[in-house]
């Protein structure tokens, strides 16, 4: 019988796991806290739990990490992992370090069946969902490799921010998703809070409104048109929810959320929706649903056919939105140099979609260090975050 990867759980889950074992829930909260917050993988090194479940775990259970492929490190102090997840797929996860926090950007699937047309995860097509225990074994290797790296003080973090903005839609791949959410906001686990932890999505309705009732975390829209008919182009997925309903269940969903405005997330696109009348189109959705609007320039692939909009269009389009009184950002790009930026996630996909009918498919990339046994050394940006 393959071992169960406590990974896997929630602290329900393991207590319901440990009450199967015929212990307590104390023990399961016990053995919680020597998985996520000691990043512990070694029964035997659990010290306060009893040798006869220890035993009795070793037999039957396991905390499984992901393998790691390669690691680089970005001139910027962004780190990308690719961690191979089995049946020739791997996936992509991202470190970037500022000087007041540390962001990790997780995958929640190994390619993505949405294909937005500015992503190049979209254009490798779909293999599978990640499990919960490989979503937050992510979490678990970064934490605990970087604090180790970082000569972390005790009670230091090295991670404040998760954002699942990975590989993949997390929203279609819920029922992996919400148990991994609950392990990184469980103060016996990571402990972060829920304005800390920021869910992606292309828009699937449904889903929007079960993560308000399950989970409520903060929530990024990937809008990328202020229009149906445009937006149907750039994200397939607006065909099945359109921007009304897509609207709907964001203003449904500030009623649990942990803050009181959606990000709207907007890739621009030069001459596509980085047009005069695409702002003023958007200051019209502002007055909908309380928004903040993140602009982030294009990360070009060849594959895609697009490019990125010129700085001074991207500055004048935010200015449309400011002079109208929305909040804006424009984002720096963090780690293009080793294709860890925005939309730039491939990773290692076995296609078994029709990806490559609707899109010219982009190659698998395999990004590698110039020795694995060698990594380039983490260097912590001065910059202040913008």
């Amino acid at each position: 019988m393959t071992p169960a990867n406590l990974l896997d759980y929630d602290l329900d889950g393991l207590a319901a796991y440990c009450e199967k074992l015929g212990e307590k829930r104390f023990r399961a909260t016990q053995l919680f806290r020597w998985i996520h917050q000691k990043g512990a993988a070694d029964f035997a090194a659990m010290s306060d739990l009893a040798k006869s479940l220890r035993d009795k775990l070793a037999g039957v259970a396991q905390v499984k990490p992901l393998d790691i492929l390669s690691e680089q490190a970005s001139t910027d102090g962004t780190i990308k992992w690719l961690f191979d997840v089995g049946g020739g797929n791997a996936v992509e996860t991202v470190f970037i370090p500022e000087t007041d926090r540390g962001t990790l950007c997780v995958s929640s699937q190994a390619g993505c069946a949405v294909g937005c047309r500015f992503c190049s995860t979209g254009h490798q097509g779909f293999s599978r969902n990640l499990t919960t225990g490989e979503i937050i074994a992510q979490l678990w290797f970064a934490e605990h490799h970087l604090r180790q790296r970082l000569k972390l003080a005790p009670g230091e973090r090295a991670i404040d921010n998760v954002v699942m903005m990975g590989m993949g839609e997390p929203l279609q791949n819920y029922s992996a998703l919400v148990p991994a959410l609950r392990t990184m906001l469980d103060d016996h686990g990571y402990g972060l809070s829920r304005r800390r932890v920021t869910v992606s999505t292309s828009g699937v309705v449904p889903m929007i409104d079960r993560l308000r009732d399950d989970c409520p975390v903060a929530l990024a829209v990937s809008l990328h048109a202020p229009t149906d008919a445009l937006r149907d182009d750039l994200v397939p997925l607006n065909r099945k929810y359109p921007i009304a309903e897509l609207l709907e269940a964001c203003e449904r969903y500030l009623d649990a959320a942990p803050r009181d405005f959606i990000t709207f997330e907007y890739c621009m696109l030069d001459g596509v929706n980085d047009l005069p009348e695409h702002a003023r189109a958007l200051v019209k959705i502002s007055q909908q649903v309380s928004c903040k609007f993140n602009l982030i320039p294009f990360n070009p692939f060849p594959e895609s056919g697009l490019t990125r909009s010129p700085r001074e269009r991207v500055t004048a389009f935010a200015q449309v939105l400011l002079d109208a009184g929305v909040v804006t950002t424009v984002r720096k790009t963090r780690g293009d140099d080793i294709d860890a930026a925005c939309g730039q996630l491939a990773g290692e996909v076995q296609d078994r979609t029709n990806a490559s009918k609707r899109m010219t498919r982009a190659p698998i990339r395999v990004h590698r260090s110039p020795s694995d046994a060698d990594p380039a050394p983490f260097v912590p940006p001065k910059e202040n975050r913008p």
